[in-house]
């Protein structure tokens, strides 16, 4: 199995591509080694110290790490880890990931909402090793998750503000703010 690695805009997240499916359907963010408790693969990758963040995606893996530890070091220990969890056939998540909220349980402006997050921004952002989610439209402003490795991201609110706030705002009038939210 060969495993690559990409670079993401966050310089403590590197994007892991096992070239397979990491989840079927939906994501998976795990904080903490606790909130990971759902996921052998996360689990096993919490081990390693220095590592502060797993993010599973469709077919990617992000890692976060502390400021403690360099790439140099870590890489090798969560290449290896990837690698043996995935060739013995374990699971990656035991039960369902968190699906993207359905446009049609919404109403019609957080439907135009979401459909814009995910045709012209959920996909340039998963490239980037993350995901930004839906929460929820409240009095002109939009409240996004923002998971993986926009999570802590230096350039994350310039990414809020400039790029999803300005296109959300062209294309729903309604839309006054975005705001990420914990």
């Amino acid at each position: 199995m060969f495993i690559q690695t990409e670079s993401t805009p966050n310089p403590a997240s590197l994007k892991f591509l096992p070239d397979q499916v990491v989840l079927a359907n939906g994501s998976a963010d795990f904080a903490t080694a606790e909130a990971a408790s759902s996921s052998p693969l996360a689990t096993r990758l919490f081990h390693i110290a220095g590592v502060a963040r797993i993010f599973l995606g469709h077919d990617f893996i992000t890692v976060t790490k502390t400021d403690a530890y360099e790439w140099v070091t870590l890489k090798p220990q969560i290449l290896a880890a990837i690698m043996e969890h995935l060739t013995t056939g374990q699971s990656i998540v035991d039960g369902p990931a968190v699906p993207a909220l359905s446009a049609d349980a919404v109403d019609e402006i957080s439907a135009q909402i979401i459909e814009l997050l995910d045709t012209r921004v959920r996909p340039a952002v998963a490239m980037d090793g993350g995901d930004i989610v839906f929460d929820r439209f409240e009095d002109g402003i939009v409240f996004l998750h923002l998971r993986g490795a926009c999570s802590g991201c230096p350039s994350s609110t310039a990414t809020l503000k400039s790029g999803i706030e300005n296109m959300l705002k062209h294309y729903v009038p309604e839309v006054h703010e975005v705001r990420a939210v914990a």
